[in-house]
């Protein structure tokens, strides 16, 4: 037998050692990025699978991810920080979606992918978070409710003054809808009382920890576990939003240089802006190059200089100020806000627009060839 007879057999047996494999790549798959197909079938399904895979792409929408695994694993990470807070968050997050489903806001698909329930779910977290009361006081959410129903309103009628730039909303209902309710009730409330000091340190012996607890600070959460919680669910959707986040959090360096308390430090309070404003230009609102990487980190180390005292303004303020860049380069290529997605997602559609153009500035040149022939 010769040696190019064994070709077949060597090729065949190699197939079935590799089908296990590429089986399990396959069913991997499924549950990353975005998770379309699984979008698709729960389009099919009754209202309430619907609204719950809504409710998980909301919580999860708040670091840019629109998967609902991730969602969940971001939640488990919240109850384990605090029944009590996830419970709120969640709440706020559904509240906030059925709102915007009763109200016809926009497009169906942008309501079941999560995108009026981010800021729900952050409205619902830092409520319960501030709240003086402690654990279990029911009648916070009553509050809860209702402040969760008016985020689609505001955020609606931001997206409508926004929309003349094509810039997104980001958290600002959140920011606005928080600050109005931290300043109407306030420390001497019967009933809603905020605490005295609206976030709680905890002193860690370790300054790397700092790092991933930044990015859990940014659900309200300074526990290391529910902090490696959410940077797994960032991983499994996009490991590019996953390393922004981390990247965008080590600039707790700023904190350092503008003297801040140390407890502010280690507990990541000063990393979890960065971290957002890191992801949002690192390849979520903009096609992700070196050069818009570079971008990101410096955007990152400018929010964190803005060293504003509350909720998530310094994300939205440089972030906003850092997509209405003018810039001629064409490394830094902004998708139109209807086809951002996570970035590996947004490069694909970014490499078929660029190759759409060429094909048509070339069908552009032969018509022109032909008409001067003719």
């Amino acid at each position: 037998m010769f040696i190019g007879d064994l070709s077949p057999m060597v090729t065949g047996e190699a197939a079935e050692v590799h089908k296990p494999s590429g089986r399990c790549l396959r069913a991997v798959r499924f549950f990353t990025g975005d998770m379309r197909r699984c979008g698709q079938w729960v389009k099919r399904q009754v209202l309430i699978i619907q609204l719950l895979d809504g409710v998980l792409r909301g919580t999860a929408q708040v670091m840019f991810v629109s998967n609902p695994v991730s969602g969940l694993l971001i939640s488990t990470g919240l109850f384990l920080q605090n029944p009590w807070w996830a419970l709120n968050s969640l709440l706020g997050a559904f509240v906030s979606t059925v709102s915007a489903l009763l109200l016809r806001l926009n497009r169906s698909d942008a309501i079941f992918a999560g995108l009026h329930g981010y800021n729900g779910t952050l409205v619902g977290m830092l409520m319960a978070a501030f709240s003086s009361k402690g654990n279990w006081y029911w009648w916070l959410l009553f509050p809860n409710v209702f402040m969760s129903m008016l985020c689609p309103v505001v955020s609606s009628a931001l997206s409508s003054i926004m929309s003349k730039w094509d810039l997104p909303v980001f958290t600002l209902p959140f920011n606005i809808l928080t600050c109005l309710h931290i300043a109407a009730t306030g420390t001497a409330h019967p009933y809603f009382p905020e605490a005295s000091h609206m976030q709680r340190f905890f002193f860690f012996l370790q300054l790397f920890l700092s790092v991933p607890v930044g990015v859990g600070q940014v659900f309200g959460c300074d526990s290391p576990w529910t902090a490696c919680l959410v940077l797994l669910a960032l991983l499994l959707c996009s490991p590019a939003i996953c390393l922004h986040a981390l990247l965008g959090s080590l600039k707790f360096g700023a904190g350092l240089a503008l003297a801040a308390p140390l407890e502010d430090v280690y507990s990541g309070l000063w990393g979890y802006n960065s971290a957002l404003s890191c992801i949002a230009i690192g390849g979520v609102f903009y096609g992700l190059t070196w050069q818009t990487h570079i971008l990101s980190l410096i955007c990152a180390l400018f929010c964190a200089y803005l060293a504003l005292p509350v909720c998530t303004w310094p994300f939205c303020l440089s972030t906003l100020i850092f997509l209405l860049l003018s810039s001629e380069n064409p490394a830094i290529c902004r998708p139109p806000l209807s086809a951002v997605s996570c970035p590996e997602e947004n490069q694909h559609y970014l490499r078929q627009l660029r190759t759409s153009e060429k094909a048509l500035s070339s069908c552009k040149g032969e018509r022109t060839l032909e008409r001067m022939e003719g």
